[in-house]
């Protein structure tokens, strides 16, 4: 395949658009007033289903808000698209900082859009656990894909979830399965071994590793490893092509020592170049190959309703833990526990015990 030609960088300084010398302010006050105006929970769910780019916008934010006032419209939201849902592939993609995600999404993303797929992109971005923050920065990076209209894009902060993944991805899947997108990609942190919230959350899991990065002893350990359904080392182009290749016999060598999966698939070992869309194809095929195998043999459909039992579980826990430390008991007593802690008066242990015992009305 041919190189991708050169273009400006988003995070380059592009010319500015001078102004008009007169602005029309009743066009202007028109826009404003339209934006004031806020759908009904019925309203963005007929505009979601017609696949309303904004009114999904509008209701996943709403997913991810946790102001308490917009917690019943968003249940709602999600009660009416359920039905529409369940009617995409969704893919998790995952690997190490560096090992160029977002890259390979825009790559994978715009090929599957000429192949007339429509793609959904929920992208992580890592939160500081200082300032609680995010760039959200992933639609800069992925500049040719984000222009794509077969393509939507929605970047989410990871928040304080382990796994890397956003506090309502599972939900949001809903809302774009029932917006009509039939191929859910969800980009990862990739902060390593804690990338099983993304596993149980899809069909399909692709680890991308890089070769000559000094990891490929990972291809031995349990853990990340043993949950891909395919592996794609990434980068294999110009220089870097022979130490890929070492990598990906080693990395056959390695998946051959885990026991066979429950889904009968033996994971592949591919090698792919992002930034010159090479092997790109072969990774969706083997994507397809996998799908068509599972959902013949009952796989696909018994991976999901597993799934649907482990979010009912975590759930529970996050609601447990929300109402928990949002209830006036325990925040005054977890105070004087805290204090008591500094002052060397008990125990971490011993407070929790203690405020555990409390049992205040949830």
């Amino acid at each position: 395949m041919t190189k991708k030609t050169s273009h400006k960088k988003a995070l380059q300084e592009q010319a500015g658009v001078s102004q008009p010398e007169t602005i029309n302010q009743a066009i202007i006050d028109a826009i404003r007033s339209r934006r004031d105006v806020k759908p009904t929970t019925p309203q963005l769910i007929e505009r979601i289903l017609k696949g309303d780019i904004t009114a999904l916008s509008r209701a996943i934010t709403l997913i991810e808000s946790k102001n308490k006032n917009h917690a019943d419209q968003a249940h709602a939201i999600i009660k009416g698209c359920l039905p529409y849902a369940n009617k995409s592939v969704r893919i998790g993609i995952t690997g190490v900082p560096g090992v160029g995600k977002s890259t390979f999404i825009e790559s994978f993303g715009t090929y599957l859009s000429k192949a007339g797929k429509k793609i959904a992109v929920l992208a992580i971005d890592p939160s500081s656990s200082i300032t609680k923050g995010s760039i959200l920065g992933d639609k800069t990076r992925m500049e040719d894909l984000v222009k794509d209209t077969n393509v939507y894009i929605r970047p989410s902060p990871s928040g304080e979830s382990l796994g890397g993944v956003a506090r309502k991805t599972r939900e949001t899947i809903i809302l774009c399965e029932a917006a009509g997108f039939d191929t859910i990609l969800i980009e990862t942190v990739g902060v390593g071994q804690s990338e099983t919230a993304v596993h149980s959350m899809v069909d399909f899991f692709l680890l991308l590793k890089l070769a000559g990065a000094g990891d490929e002893l990972q291809g031995i350990k349990r853990g990340i490893i043993e949950m891909a359904d395919s592996i794609a080392i990434n980068k294999a182009d110009g220089e870097n092509m022979k130490a890929a290749k070492i990598a990906k016999v080693e990395f056959n060598r390695a998946l051959h020592l885990y026991p066979a999966k429950d889904s009968e698939w033996q994971p592949k070992v591919l090698l792919c170049s992002a930034l010159h869309d090479e092997g790109i194809d072969t990774v969706w095929e083997t994507i397809d190959k996998y799908v068509t195998q599972t959902q013949s043999n009952g796989y696909f459909e018994q991976r999901r309703h597993k799934q649907n039992k482990f979010w009912l579980i975590e759930t529970i826990k996050d609601q447990l833990h929300a109402d928990f430390f949002n209830n006036e008991v325990i925040k005054k007593a977890l105070n004087v526990q805290i204090t008591l802690i500094e002052a060397q008066k008990t125990t971490p242990f011993a407070a929790a015990d203690y405020l555990l015992q409390l049992k205040p009305e949830l």
